[in-house]
């Protein structure tokens, strides 16, 4: 079977799980079943079937996998977020295919990625200004003490979800070119190699744009994402486990300054490690997610079953219900796992992670078979920086990390992240295609991920 028709034929059982899950949410709610989830599947699959024969006309020759794991998790959030609230559920299918839009544009207009590797220091400067943007004033937008989007009157959007796009192309850019003078120029000092100094720029702007996003933006998520993604790109390109390790040390050492000296820093940190010390102020968010993740117990309450809003909790609110009333705080955004780990309990739960473990692989694989040195960096880039912002916020709702605003691939509520991430699955489908053309021959063989092994520190 080609690949094609494997993509074609694994995007059924994702229609399937559509009808399915609006059908329990409907028998929950009216207890009656029509053929109303029967239409909304058969749209999902209608709209993932017109980007299938995109994917077949344009990138013949793509994974033919990730497109169904990304539709999986569409599929997946939409059923939740119909489950808390039909509007936003109507909404995000909306956003949802004006994704679409950028991700068929990204293929129809970007027809050779490669030309990105030439603007890469007018991507930096974009990148500067896409995280600076939050806090100029009449634009930037304050969310729960962090600034996140930017709003102009209707329109509003967060731009640090499309500035970890950038800053990848940068650094696959930056360090395709300069990965030999940082192996061969490297110093080893009290038994640890270090990188040279004049090429240790790129490394302090990052750690430094890292910092600048925990204290001015005050967006810790998005900063964890961005310098996790760099460390994972300095391995790929260098090989060198000592580089991460610095690397590493700067932001711990960052971090720990910041959260003594910077007052919500530091309460970011004290929630995380006791959100029972207040848990009707600072730490009511995390510990209303802990008790919504311990009653969904192995199998969960069921689609529809779970208890979201007391009688008249509502009343006083300024904002509809679920932004305020909700028994679990901002439960289709930042706490959104938490519904899905209540209402389909821990083995629900992680199928979601499975799903995220599964593109993330198909993607470090894109990133071996890639032809080129770029490529290789490009797609381990974008498979590192996703597969970070859904640990980022996974982790801080089961409270691995500190809780961040940052939102859940594909499942989460908003538009941003999208479009954005749909951006980035059309890029890591485009190097997919280049990496699976029969007989193609690498031209840059100094980057083989598969014979990568870690150097001595």
């Amino acid at each position: 079977m080609s690949a094609r028709n494997r993509e074609l034929l694994a995007l059924l059982p994702v229609a399937l799980l559509v009808t399915a899950g609006l059908t329990a949410v409907f028998i929950t709610k009216s207890n009656q079943i029509g053929d109303l989830s029967l239409i909304y599947g058969a749209y999902f699959l209608g709209v993932c079937f017109a980007v299938h024969l995109l994917i077949r006309w344009r990138l013949r020759h793509a994974d033919p996998y990730l497109f169904p794991l990304v539709a999986l998790l569409a599929a997946f959030g939409l059923v939740v977020l119909f489950r808390i609230d039909e509007s936003l559920a109507l909404k995000q299918a909306t956003l949802f295919l004006l994704g679409l839009g950028f991700f068929a544009a990204t293929i129809f207009f970007l027809r050779d990625y490669h030309v990105l590797e030439r603007y890469r220091y007018l991507i930096a400067l974009v990148v500067i200004g896409l995280l600076v943007l939050p806090r100029l004033p009449g634009i930037g937008d304050q969310v729960n003490g962090a600034y996140l989007g930017i709003k102009v009157g209707s329109l509003s959007f967060q731009p640090a979800e499309f500035a970890k796009i950038c800053i990848v192309i940068f650094l696959a850019s930056y360090l395709r070119e300069k990965r030999e003078v940082l192996i061969v120029g490297a110093r080893r000092m009290i038994g640890i190699t270090l990188p040279p100094l004049k090429h240790l720029g790129p490394l302090l702007v990052v750690w430094g744009a890292a910092m600048l996003m925990l204290v001015f933006i005050r967006d810790l998520g998005s900063s964890l994402m961005f310098f996790g993604a760099f460390l994972a790109l300095i391995y790929v390109a260098t090989a060198r486990i000592s580089f991460v390790v610095i690397g590493m040390a700067m932001f711990v050492v960052g971090s720990w300054f910041f959260a003594k000296t910077v007052p919500h820093v530091g309460d970011r940190v004290d929630t995380w490690l006791d959100p029972f010390k207040d848990p009707q102020g600072d730490g009511f968010q995390v510990a209303q997610s802990l008790f919504a993740q311990a009653d969904g117990g192995l199998f969960g309450a069921g689609l529809g079953e779970s208890l979201m809003q007391l009688p008249g909790a509502s009343k006083g609110c300024i904002n509809q219900f679920p932004e305020c009333g909700s028994i679990i705080p901002a439960p289709h955004t930042d706490l959104i796992y938490a519904v899905i780990t209540n209402e389909l309990g821990l083995f629900g739960a992680a199928g979601v992670v499975l799903i995220y473990i599964l593109i993330t692989a198909r993607g470090f694989k894109t990133a071996m078979m890639a032809p080129d040195g770029f490529s290789k960096l490009l797609a381990a880039g974008l498979t590192a920086v996703f597969a970070l912002q859904a640990f980022v916020i996974i982790g801080g709702v089961v409270r691995v990390i500190p809780l961040t605003g940052v939102t859940l691939p594909f499942i989460s509520y908003g538009g941003s992240s999208v479009v954005a991430n749909m951006v980035l699955l059309a890029l890591l489908l485009m190097v997919s295609n280049e990496a699976r053309k029969p007989g193609l021959q690498s031209a840059e063989p100094e980057i083989q991920l598969r014979d990568v092994r870690p150097a001595r520190a």
